[in-house]
């Protein structure tokens, strides 16, 4: 089969491999249709270490091709939603209420990480029965890709800010995941929010997802701009969603005391974070500071994909580039370099 790889920090290609078989409780997946994340470049350019011959993606779904004996819910032909995140639900971490942190920090996150991804012909799901979703028929496989990542991170992200019905947020950065915390704020019930973002682009679809304010952050200083409109009294919660030391400094000066920050960006570059120490109230100003990595499994699957069926959230909006799976090199490199205001390129495996 083919496969798009990393070999080595920097290097990618499409290379053949042999197609993967799955244990007793495992099935393999011919994928329809997937994304390409921006982590897919962080990981290429190092941010986990280097890796070889080791295939990219995590965002896909498919047909199932085959399950392996012990497989209950699922059989060949089924078309499915898979997470990019897909824990060990065996795992004493997985049973204290942290699945993807199973067996180790970010433990859960398999593909193109710890081992091969979805970016090939044919993918291996571990533990199929929990980690697979049926697609309702009056979902397409497009609308159906979104929920296995960026509406399961980017809705995590406001699960986890608290926010009070009424509150304020600010959500940094309007990238795939800002964009769908944005619009989980609104299903959360925040009174107002406010979208941090320069991208024209990003900009009116952050108001389509339900930003009320846009602050663009190269034109003014974004925490002085929150704290203009907020009295100087500053929001219930700031979401960071890019994953920059700069954006998180932000998060903690645009909060008020006893707010909460509610981190999903992902931090692939620098040893350390600073935390500003007046206003975190020289550690002691009650901020909460929560992360968490995209939230994998089929019952979060199945609860995003009933979000699509009754019409609560269009998240194919977000896809500005289709691509077929034998031009995915130019897909990936217009990913990592942000060419032509590209926000998600869809792959067509088939």
């Amino acid at each position: 089969m083919n496969a798009f790889v990393m070999d080595g920090i920097g290097e990618t290609g499409i290379t053949e491999k042999e197609p993967p078989e799955p244990g007793p409780a495992d099935a393999i997946l011919k994928p329809t249709k997937g994304l390409i994340c921006t982590s897919d470049c962080h990981t290429v350019h190092g941010a986990i270490g280097d890796r070889e011959n080791l295939t990219l993606g995590h965002e896909v779904v498919g047909v199932v091709e085959e399950v392996g004996d012990s497989v209950s819910d699922f059989e060949p032909g089924d078309r499915v939603a898979v997470g990019a995140i897909t824990p060990d639900w065996n795992s004493r971490a997985a049973q204290d209420g942290h699945s993807s942190q199973s067996n180790g920090a970010l433990g859960g996150w398999k593909f193109a990480n710890v081992k091969d991804g979805t970016f090939a012909e044919y993918a291996h799901v571990n533990d199929a029965d929990g980690n697979l979703a049926h697609i309702p028929d009056d979902v397409s496989d497009h609308e159906a890709l979104y929920t296995t990542d960026m509406m399961s991170t980017g809705f995590a992200a406001a699960e986890n800010a608290d926010i009070p019905v009424g509150g304020t947020v600010a959500v940094f950065a309007q990238g795939p995941v800002g964009l769908m915390a944005t619009k989980g704020a609104e299903l959360q019930g925040a009174g107002e929010i406010i979208a941090v973002e320069t991208v024209d682009k990003r900009q009116e679809l952050a108001r389509t997802y339900g930003a009320d304010h846009v602050v663009d952050f190269q034109e003014v200083d974004p925490v002085e701009a929150i704290m203009d409109h907020t009295d100087g009294e500053g929001v219930d919660a700031a979401i960071e969603a890019l994953g920059t030391d700069q954006t998180f400094q932000d998060c903690i000066k645009a909060v008020k005391p006893g707010g909460t920050i509610s981190n999903v960006g992902y931090h692939g570059e620098g040893e350390f974070r600073h935390i500003p120490r007046e206003e975190w109230g020289v550690g002691m100003a009650e901020i909460d500071i929560v992360t968490d990595l995209c939230p994998g499994g089929r019952l979060r699957i199945e609860r995003l994909l009933r979000l699509l069926e009754n019409d609560r959230v269009d998240p194919t909006e977000m896809t500005t580039h289709e691509f077929e799976f034998d031009e995915i090199e130019d897909a990936f490199e217009m990913m990592d370099k942000k060419e032509d205001g590209i926000i998600k390129p869809l792959i067509h495996f088939e």
